[in-house]
């Protein structure tokens, strides 16, 4: 008779646990973790290039540790764990003054000077809308600002009532809350809604930037679990689920071609290009760059005039960034664009409640008006709910936290375009309701 050892059990199996055996996208854990200590150790002793290459070994260590750990740990995992620990820690470190000031030199360097996070967007929209079928690209096209238009107007709604339930007015609700939510982001929505606001109501437009952060920063933490339950609701109900397509549809007709190996030189030459274009063009056209970065890959493609072998190759660069850089990302923005100082100053129950209800309301109606339209409801409302996150930061974010960054164009589409009109509309509105 044989018997079988408690060793090979698996409650044994946990007890005894081996730190040296665990692995990290299928790199031993000891590796990162002797490789970013080394990183950490730099710069105690202020060594860390100030430049891209320092700033990619801060934030790509920590984005390789803080990921994976987010998305084991109970209950945090349900609802967008890495991405929440990716955005988070490093925000609460900066706020402690744990991260000694040449690491934040060197990120600052690399997301801010190099403009990383805006090659990584332009990486994710560019290789999706020229790896999309182009079909599929144009009903999602279509189909996308029903849900966005429902969602803003259900989102203001909501968060007005919210907030007058706890004694705001309805002035500061829609202008300090509901408005820096919806806004864009803090570059495209914040600073100059800042400016509208000094000019209506007088003072220094950094005085409003502190007052509209806070709203901001609590609306996209919001987003990014309401992303990661979307998320979970997807693999309980898979009907509801398109896992990044927006439309449904027939998929054996659609169905994608295999993906060949690209030539990673020139998709990375594709997509800053796009890019290069879209600022080119920017003074002319009197839009942002990467709202234009959308619409000149959109023609691109309807136009068939890149070659197959290009498209393949910038979906491989989409690929490749899409895997690797989005945790190590969230970490950059965490230290540099989230701050926690501005945004304990405000906290109360009433406020956190209105922001909530502002997402909320968002990714409901967009989730609705979605199934109404024969889209997968699940996306729909992740696509609706990134016009409350943090720009193209939140997009990020949310997307990471669903799984979904195929979706990045139309989160893009939804966070950009939905951020400008509410910001003109917001501008015009105060200077009759002051």
């Amino acid at each position: 008779m044989t018997s079988t050892s408690t060793a090979d059990s698996p409650a044994t199996a946990r007890r005894t646990w081996n730190p040296f055996k665990a692995k990290v996208g299928g790199v031993p854990l000891p590796v990162p973790v002797f490789l970013t200590a080394l990183v950490v150790v730099a710069g105690v002793v202020h060594r860390i290039p100030e430049d891209m290459i320092g700033g990619l070994a801060v934030i790509t260590g920590f984005g390789m540790l803080l990921g994976p750990l987010g998305n084991r740990l109970p209950i945090i995992s349900k609802i967008g764990g890495g991405a929440l620990l990716c955005l988070m820690i490093p925000s609460v470190l900066v706020h402690f003054g744990v991260f000694d000031e040449n690491i934040l030199n060197a990120t600052a360097a690399l997301m801010k000077k190099a403009n990383f996070l805006y090659f990584v967007i332009s990486a994710l929209v560019v290789g999706s809308i020229l790896g999309m079928r182009r079909t599929t690209m144009l009903k999602a096209l279509v189909k996308i600002f029903p849900p966005l238009v429902i969602g803003t107007i259900a989102a203001a709604g909501a968060g007005i009532g919210v907030a007058m339930l706890f004694g705001y007015s309805l002035h500061r609700a829609f202008f300090f809350i509901v408005v820096p939510i919806i806004g864009g982001g803090i570059g495209e929505g914040v600073v100059p809604l800042s400016a509208a606001y000094s000019h209506a109501l007088g003072g220094e437009p950094s005085s409003f930037v502190a007052q509209l952060i806070p709203a901001a920063v609590i609306g996209n933490i919001v987003a990014i679990v309401t992303a990661g339950l979307l998320r979970r609701l997807g693999n309980r109900r898979p009907h509801l689920d398109g896992g990044g397509d927006l439309v449904k549809h027939n998929t054996t007709a659609l169905e994608e071609p295999p993906a060949a190996v690209g030539n990673y030189g020139v998709g990375i030459l594709v997509i800053c290009t796009m890019f290069v274009t879209a600022t080119l063009c920017e003074p002319a056209l009197h839009l942002p760059a990467p709202v234009l970065t959308i619409v000149f890959s959109v023609l691109a493609k309807l136009s068939s005039v890149v070659l197959t072998s290009v498209e393949q190759s910038a979906r491989a660069c989409y690929n490749l960034v899409a895997e690797h850089f989005i945790y190590p990302v969230m970490v950059g923005l965490g230290m540099l664009y989230v701050p926690l100082a501005s945004v304990f100053g405000v906290l109360s129950a009433g406020f956190v409640a209105t922001c909530a209800a502002v997402v909320l309301a968002m990714a409901g109606s967009g989730f609705l008006a979605g199934k109404l339209l024969r889209m997968y409801p699940v996306d729909a409302a992740l696509v609706t709910v990134c016009h409350s996150g943090l720009g193209g930061t939140g997009d990020v974010a949310i997307l990471s936290a669903s799984d979904r960054m195929v979706l990045m164009p139309f989160a893009q589409i939804s966070t950009r375009i939905g951020g400008v009109v509410t910001v003109i509309s917001a501008a015009s509105l105060i200077q009759t309701f002051h």
